[in-house]
């Protein structure tokens, strides 16, 4: 299992898109970028965490979705048009994250 070796928080302007159908794409803001290690210490990747707690790789990330990239859009040029601020207030996020 990868472990979390630093975690930061994301600047304004980043999301997460993901595609819902073919043809429905969904952004999220990113919150926090997490930089995770192979246990070996070999194999680093960083993720980001979006404000729905959906990360790429995550076995059951809430979405039905398919990650598809990051990306920014300078705050002042306003969020993307698929951009969701609000996650729905059902939805329960709960994982357990490995401390480095």
């Amino acid at each position: 299992m990868k472990q979390i070796v630093e975690i930061v928080p994301a600047r304004p302007g980043w999301y997460a898109r993901w595609r819902l159908t073919a043809e429905d794409t969904r952004c999220y803001p990113v919150t926090l970028w997490a930089l995770l290690e192979e246990p070996d210490g070999t194999g680093r990747e960083v993720i980001g965490v979006d404000c729905a707690g959906q990360w790429p790789g995550a076995e059951d990330d809430g979405t039905d979705g398919e990650f598809v990239r990051y990306l920014f859009q300078p705050p002042e040029a306003g969020p993307p048009e698929d951009a969701e601020t609000a996650v729905a207030p059902h939805r329960t996020v709960s994982r357990t994250v490995p401390t480095p």
